[in-house]
């Protein structure tokens, strides 16, 4: 079992809604290899959590990275065919959407927002400024690292925000 070598990178975690095929899920591989704890019922997220969704009214900072240490980061595993139905609903934690990245998995490769949950983790872990853990999340999948030269100059640009008019501004330059 891998562990994350950064001690004080937030713990993260995946709800595992299986929806897609258990061969190409990322959070699963995630949660074998120990680098991410899996729930299985929405209940099961913790309170405070940081909850990546991509429909959340705020878009995550690097200064929600006092939030996640203390409560953890979330990526929510579900098929792109069904995100609305999954996310309509009031799930608990704090709500945090990505700024626009392109996938680099095999699937959704270089489409913006079709993020997979190792891409969302990496991306999230990556902006609050946990970046060895970012890579070592994406290290399993072999276009892991294709994620990170692919989004190098946004999620540079991200780290740097401190509010969200300067997000903005920095996902405007890029998308």
């Amino acid at each position: 079992m891998n562990h994350i070598v950064d001690s004080s990178a937030p713990r993260t975690f995946v709800l595992l809604l299986r929806q897609d095929d258990p061969s190409k899920c990322t959070a699963a591989k995630l949660a074998r290899f120990g680098l991410s704890i899996p729930l299985h019922r929405v209940r099961q997220i913790p309170r405070r959590a940081l909850v990546l969704n991509p429909f959340a009214s705020q878009c995550l900072l690097p200064r929600d990275s006092a939030e996640a240490v203390q409560h953890g980061l979330v990526a929510i595993d579900c098929s792109w065919e069904k995100i609305r139905g999954t996310f309509i609903g009031r799930l608990p934690g704090l709500g945090r959407r990505l700024p626009t990245l392109l996938a680099s998995n095999p699937v959704n490769y270089a489409k913006a927002q079709k993020l997979s949950s190792v891409e969302a983790l990496a991306a999230g872990l990556h902006i609050m400024g946990f970046k060895a853990t970012a890579a070592q999340l994406l290290a399993l999948f072999k276009w892991g690292q294709t994620f990170l030269t692919l989004n190098a100059e946004p999620l540079e640009a991200y780290s740097l925000a401190t509010t969200e008019d300067e997000m903005a501004k920095a996902e405007d330059e890029f998308f």
